[in-house]
């Protein structure tokens, strides 16, 4: 005896959802082919989706769930907004540190990545060329797509709750946040736009005293480089340090070490600053934009499935390739950010089920009553087959809270890390 064939196709990944994700990405790319058209449909899109979820809602089964995975929620999502804070002060230090004046004369990096596609641009034919150019995709409709995922719950397309299923993936975005920004802070690469920084940034055209100290003599000579491996010791005189203004933000003055701003910014407070830029030029590896558009794949991968989930991928690829070609980010960066993209989501699923957990339960719950099922099926008491199937259903509801004492012990241990990091850093510059 086997589950009814409903439930059978309600997490194979083909059908509603599928074709509102592939509506929503088409219908927003016509802002760049009709405008017209764009602000005709989208409104009627958003529309159509909004009153079929108000209209699901009535009938919705699972609140109990929700409710249970409420807190997580909560708390994956300050946990998340914590993280983006401490991403967005060092996006604006790794500019900062060594002034514009390096970034305007540093060249970039070779990229292999670079080179092959504009190899691509010559084989290729340009209708193709022009595919791969196009702004098909971006990082507010990765966003929204997952938030798609999400409501589908109410269409019974994914595994409730759906708060779970948005606990995971803010919990996993904040642990991505947190080690990319350890990342990009650990190695300053040069931008490949070199005229970034000065574009989005007002920061001192000179080093941070720190950086004068430890860096800049070392820089370019090769015998500086030798000795400083040889003693191990920052043995060269900088000279006299330039004195950086230093903004009166109360107990926040300390951030100033970091953001370093100019006297025109130091009349605003410090988190003005940090959404003043408008994007990083030096938070390259790894990148941002690449794990939300990873971590987005594989949540609708698990959780849905089906063709809608190999075009997600498909349009995965197409958003990393144009990272690379308009030199946002480095192939590494692009390269990394998907690795890191799927290991995390696979690592929080060890202790973070989505679906399979669910599947089990109905199984095992099937084994238990499949001779009652059978005689009931056998007497053609279609009541009792209901009820029966019923249990077999109402089993495979899984909170997707996680197993809390993993999840408390991982994110201290997570948060220590990044506390300890930024406290040293904040000791060695007070100290320079």
């Amino acid at each position: 005896m086997h589950p009814p064939s409903s439930s059978r196709r309600r997490h194979r990944g083909g059908g509603g959802l599928g074709l509102a994700a592939i509506a929503y990405v088409s219908i927003d790319y016509l802002r760049h082919l009709s405008p017209a058209w764009h602000e005709q449909l989208q409104p009627a899109l958003w529309t159509a989706l909004a009153i079929a979820a108000i209209v699901r809602v009535p009938f919705y089964r699972h609140w109990s769930l929700e409710l249970r995975s409420a807190l997580p929620f909560i708390f994956s999502m300050l946990f998340m907004l914590s993280a983006l804070l401490f991403e967005a002060i060092s996006v604006r230090s790794v500019t900062a540190v060594l002034g514009l004046d390096w970034h305007n004369a540093q060249p970039p990096l070779p990229d292999v990545g670079q080179w092959l596609l504009l190899g691509l641009n010559e084989k290729l034919p340009q209708t193709v060329v022009n595919i791969l150019r196009s702004r098909i995709i971006g990082l507010h409709h990765f966003l929204m797509l997952f938030i798609m995922l999400g409501f589908s719950v109410l269409f019974n397309s994914v595994e409730a709750p759906g708060l779970g299923l948005g606990a995971r993936y803010m919990f996993t975005m904040g642990i991505g946040r947190l080690l990319r920004a350890i990342a990009f802070v650990s190695t300053i690469f040069p931008s490949p736009r070199p005229w970034c920084a000065s574009a989005r940034f007002q920061v001192p055209p000179y080093p941070h005293p720190w950086a004068q100290k430890y860096y800049v003599p070392y820089a370019t000579d090769s015998n500086a480089i030798r000795q400083i491996i040889r003693y191990d010791i920052a043995y060269a005189d900088p000279g006299e340090y330039n004195v950086d203004f230093q903004p009166d933000w109360g107990s926040m003055s300390f951030l100033a070490n970091f953001l370093r701003p100019t006297a025109s910014e130091g009349s605003s407070p410090w988190y003005h600053l940090l959404k003043k830029a408008g994007g990083g030029c030096n938070d390259l590896l790894y990148s941002g934009h690449m794990l939300v558009a990873v971590l987005t794949a594989m949540a609708w991968m698990e959780a849905y499935g089906g063709f809608s989930s190999a075009l997600i991928w498909i349009l995965v690829l197409h958003s990393a390739q144009r990272e690379i070609r308009e030199r946002h980010h480095y192939s590494v960066d692009c390269l990394v950010a998907i690795y890191m993209g799927i290991f995390l989501w696979k690592m929080t699923g060890l202790f973070w089920p989505i679906k399979y957990a669910s599947r089990d339960r109905r199984l095992k719950k099937l084994d238990k009553i499949e001779k009652r099922l059978v005689q009931a099926a056998k007497d053609s008491d279609m009541e009792q087959v209901r009820e029966l199937l019923e249990e077999v259903e109402l089993s495979g509801q899984v909170s997707q809270s996680p197993k809390s004492r993993v999840m408390w012990l991982f994110s201290a241990a997570t948060i220590f890390f990044t506390l300890s990091i930024v406290l040293l850093a904040f000791t060695l510059t007070s100290d320079g």
